[in-house]
């Protein structure tokens, strides 16, 4: 739910956890490992180089890799204007690299049909603008006895009852529900994939393999229903998608992160990341992507100067957070004022705390006024995740 997003692998930590507690992990998996820690990435595949895509294939899991998640935000509308954010976030963290051979493999799950590898977690969020409500619920569960996973013919995603899964060839419904709050959306895939990074091959530190393959499925038109408050509202929006999947952690001195996404009203996008130094500087990994249309443009760390207008101290963690910014991108003769669409969109996780919500885009591109709305995930400010290991 990131969106730099390999580093969104804090949920390696809860993985380990659960099957530790549980007596659940796989054949030769210590049985010794604390909170705080995850396993080393031996005999899992690293992100060296791009790789080649292959759509819809690519939609599913990558088992091969430590770290994978699909992550869908969106902004949306009720029928008489109330604005709506949406995050769902579906994980899947293993806690072993896949049996050497399927005779292993069978021996494994003859052991316990419970017995797996694979662990899934997920962060579901609603904000309701109008009423300055934020409301999020994480749920975990093995990806054994049909309890969680992902797959790629038809492409599903799923953990328990919540469930991305496609309707067609570019069409795909999203389903979560709890006491709180539910979703039920459709999204139509209007554009091909856009390749993040190097084709694809997204570097988020200066050692080999430390990298995710990534790629964003954006300007989603979106229609169904939120629930809160015991209301359902018919809606309408746009929808961002970000699919990852890696075996890399954080560099050292690396705190956190800032990622944004923007779907601006003319039909263009931007997915912009910065990498967070333990002094306050940006990592020269930081970077992003502009889309419109066909053309699309790989931004690097010294293409975008980020400015802290305001901040925000969460009444929960204390935390003071960045709350609103004027974004510049020279390259692109863009500036934009950037602003939450509510101050309180903090989670507090299993394994961290951080904000992630609905974001209002306004400015300019060249002598053309440029609006829209989209998603932040600030991370780094409660805790420092350069000591994690993960995805």
């Amino acid at each position: 739910m990131n969106h730099p997003h390999p580093l969104r692998a804090l949920l390696a930590l809860v993985a380990v956890l659960l099957l530790n507690l549980a007596g659940a992990a796989p054949a030769g998996a210590s049985s010794g490992i604390r909170w705080g820690e995850a396993p080393e990435p031996e005999g899992f595949v690293r992100a060296f180089s791009p790789r080649q895509w292959q759509f819809p294939a690519d939609f599913g899991p990558h088992p091969e890799y430590r770290t994978e998640w699909w992550y869908y935000t969106g902004n949306l509308e009720g029928d008489d204007g109330r604005p709506f954010g949406y995050q769902l976030t579906i994980f899947r963290q293993a806690l072993a690299p896949a049996a050497p051979s399927a005779a292993e493999s069978a021996g494994a799950i003859a052991g316990s049909p419970w017995r797996t590898p694979q662990v899934f977690s997920a962060h579901f969020t609603v904000s309701d603008i109008a009423a300055g409500s934020f409301l999020e619920e994480e749920r975990f569960a093995r990806g054994a006895l049909g309890l969680a996973g992902a797959e790629a013919d038809p492409y599903a995603v799923w953990l328990n009852d919540w469930r991305i899964s496609a309707e067609g060839p570019d069409r795909v419904r999203l389903q979560a529900a709890t006491d709180a709050m539910a979703i039920d959306l459709s999204l139509t895939q209007s554009r091909p994939p856009v390749l993040q990074g190097q084709d694809g091959l997204s570097r988020k530190g200066p050692e080999a393999g430390n990298a995710s393959h990534y790629y964003s499925q954006v300007q989603q038109p979106t229609e169904g229903t939120v629930t809160v408050a015991g209301h359902t509202y018919a809606v309408r929006g746009v929808s961002w998608k970000d699919h990852e999947f890696s075996t890399s952690v954080l560099s050292p001195g690396t705190v956190g992160w800032d990622w944004f996404s923007a779907q601006f009203e003319d039909g263009s996008a931007l997915m912009l990341y910065g990498l967070r130094r333990e002094d306050g500087g940006k990592e020269p990994f930081s970077g992003g992507r502009w889309i419109a249309g066909d053309e699309t443009v790989e931004l690097g760390a010294d293409d975008y100067t980020l400015t802290v207008k305001r901040t925000w101290r969460s009444p929960h963690s204390g935390a003071t957070y960045p709350a609103a910014w004027t974004l510049t991108i020279p390259r692109l003769d863009l500036e934009l004022a950037i602003t939450p669409q509510m101050a309180d969109q903090e989670l507090t996780t299993a394994s961290a705390t951080y904000w992630e919500g609905a974001l209002r885009y306004e400015g300019h591109r060249g002598e053309r006024p440029l609006r829209g709305r989209g998603y932040g995930e600030l991370t780094g400010y409660v805790d420092r995740l350069d000591g994690l290991r993960g995805g």
